[in-house]
């Protein structure tokens, strides 16, 4: 019998990643390598675009604007970079080659009149690329500050692509799925309760060979004891998954955005992330809402802490700011909405200035979820940083708990 809660308050709660080369992911990759690629012509570049892919074809499309960019981004280039995202991730299937891809075109200017609702002129700021709803979430549930469920499905798959590259796990293909199940008491994780794990592989290898390699993976990846029953544990369910990638299942940008952010463990505002410049507060106040969600929890303010922004097109103040600490706040949640408002400016303009987003750093968020990774020397991952941490602490009289320390 599968039980969702129990009188003691015991439920199970299931997360699921997919890997680079999952159909959808080598679709967000293309996507965000161009908006690095226009972003590195002219760091004000604008882009919304979008990525088709099935066998041995890719279809790009949607706008772009930016000094430069319609020379130097043209469509050849477009093309190349969708050739080496594909080489890069390892595809030299017969259904799916870097090399013999057939790559169509569609990308055009932006329209004038969302260039006039967003751009600013005549004293009035920039606005909002679009309306909408953006949440950030954060808990300390683990070291990166996110659902655990999640953080063990991203592992199990970024372990096992470790192994594929390194050539430690030969039979493997760059297509695969992960799934992880906790038990979960009083809020906390405490055990796993099934775990599955599907992956491309060769047509030489077994479903043995498949199940030995994922087995020692998860025993890498899951905390000691946490080992689940072999009847708990599936691995190519099907038998075979020979077939894989966009030869198997096609692709689309922005079709995996639970695996982007927090596993199903905190709301989503429903727009996706990767094709997007960061102007588009789809992606922007998404990643500032983390930020600030992350440095409540890693100052001791909160176990977990929501945050909902939303957004008007053409205005540039959110039209709302939310904060939940769930029931266990530490300090009061008005006061802290306040400060936290005050602390980072969150109009288009001022998270951008903020998190120095205007920066080709977006490809490598199109893999593994935007959140819950190490910020880069380069810029990478900015809003991951916990530099905000201290300050709150100190306002509200907290210490920042040592090991969530500030990044």
């Amino acid at each position: 019998m599968i039980q969702s809660v129990s009188r003691d308050g015991e439920y199970v709660f299931t997360s699921e990643s997919v890997s680079e080369g999952h159909p959808d992911k080598i679709c967000d990759q293309i996507s965000d390598a161009i908006v690095d690629a226009c972003l590195t012509v002219d760091p004000q570049a604008r882009t919304a675009i979008e990525t088709l892919a099935c066998t041995n074809t890719v279809v790009i499309a949607g706008e772009y604007r930016g000094d430069g960019i319609k020379e130097k981004i043209n469509p050849e280039k477009m093309e190349a970079i969708a050739r080496d995202v594909v080489r890069d991730i390892g595809y030299e299937q017969e259904g799916f080659h870097w090399q013999h891809l057939k790559v169509h075109n569609h990308v055009h200017g932006q329209s004038a009149h969302i260039a006039m609702g967003v751009d600013a002129a005549d004293g009035k700021d920039e606005g909002a690329g679009d309306q909408g709803i953006m949440f950030g979430y954060a808990t300390n549930e683990t070291p990166d500050f996110m659902p655990a469920p999640l953080y063990y499905s991203h592992r199990i798959l970024q372990t096992l692509s470790e192994g594929r590259r390194s050539g430690k796990y030969p039979i493997l293909g760059p297509d695969a799925k992960s799934q992880v199940s906790l038990v979960y008491q009083g809020g906390v994780p405490v055990a796993a309760r099934s775990v599955v794990v599907s992956s491309q592989h060769a047509e030489s290898a077994s479903q043995a060979d498949v199940r030995a390699i994922a087995a020692d993976v998860v025993r890498q990846v899951l905390p000691s004891g946490w080992s689940v029953p072999e009847e708990e544990f599936f691995v190519n369910p099907t038998g075979r998954f020979v077939i894989g990638g966009p030869d198997g299942d096609a692709g689309l940008t922005g079709r995996k955005i639970i695996v982007d952010t927090y596993g199903g463990a905190a709301p989503h505002g429903g727009g996706a992330f990767s094709g997007k410049d960061p102007t588009k507060v789809d992606r922007s106040a998404a990643y500032v809402a983390r930020y600030l969600a992350k440095n409540v929890v890693a100052a001791g303010l909160a176990e977990r802490c929501t945050i909902q922004l939303s957004y008007a097109i053409g205005v540039a103040r959110p039209v709302s700011f939310y904060l939940n600490t769930h029931n266990k706040p530490n300090v009061d949640t008005a006061e802290l909405s306040r400060v936290l408002q005050e602390m980072v400016n969150l109009t288009p303009r001022g998270i951008r200035k903020h998190l120095e987003l205007n920066r080709p750093i977006y490809q490598q968020t199109a893999s593994y979820g935007h959140f819950g990774r190490k910020p880069g020397k380069n810029g990478e991952f900015s809003w991951e940083k916990t530099d905000l941490a201290e300050a709150l602490a100190s306002h509200f009289g907290a210490a920042a708990p040592k090991k969530l320390a500030a990044v």
